[in-house]
């Protein structure tokens, strides 16, 4: 069923702009990540409402961050100087030769965290948003990005638009199902779960 945008906006400005949130309060010590699962055929109002949402945070004076996945591989590939002649080339390249080049571009651990831990910002920061997360499947997986930004001790909220679902057990494991169709492996340790916006309450 999809979402109604001008609801779900209002929800999230609600929650986002409350200072017990951007003061991460009631998160004992679990990471400050945060998911907010949409239907993937709503790609594109979500990304509409995403910006429209974070001007309106930051005309109440919120230092925040608005960030695109897909957008930082590609920042990626053009600071390695492969991105011009990737884009030229594309199709002399075999499929898997292709998703190979981008596999290793938008490793978690050499490239992409790395990069969005850089463009997350410093102690002046108080909020990240993160879209994108359909747009670099399937050479980046979004659970993979929950583990690798654990260690980075962030000192912010982080909310990740995911377009799929977004479910936890009752025996503390987590499931992201992408599109709704494609699962990723089951995330066990406290530590790397993300917070549902769906469920969450202040």
């Amino acid at each position: 069923m999809n979402i109604n945008t001008n609801d779900l906006s209002e929800r999230l400005f609600r929650t986002l702009s409350h200072p017990n949130f951007l003061a991460m309060k009631g998160l004992a010590n679990e990471v400050p990540i945060f998911i907010q699962t949409y239907e993937p055929a709503q790609e594109e109002v979500i990304g509409r409402m995403v910006d429209g949402l974070a001007s309106r945070l930051l005309s109440t004076g919120i230092s925040l961050k608005s960030l695109d996945l897909f957008k930082l591989v590609l920042d990626e590939l053009d600071d390695e100087g492969i991105l011009t002649d990737l884009l030229r080339d594309e199709k002399t390249f075999q499929k898997c030769e292709l998703l190979d080049t981008l596999q290793n571009y938008s490793d978690p651990q050499t490239h992409l965290i790395p990069r969005l831990i850089r463009e997350i910002g410093g102690a002046d920061t108080q909020l990240t948003l993160i879209t994108g997360s359909g747009r670099i499947f399937p050479f980046l997986r979004t659970h993979t990005i929950l583990e690798s930004l654990q260690p980075a001790m962030l000192r912010h909220p982080v909310v990740i638009f995911f377009p799929g679902e977004y479910t936890q057990d009752q025996t503390g494991g987590s499931h992201l199902r992408l599109f709704g169709s494609i699962p990723s492996p089951r995330i066990n340790n406290p530590y790397y779960r993300a917070t549902n916006l769906d469920q969450y309450r202040l």
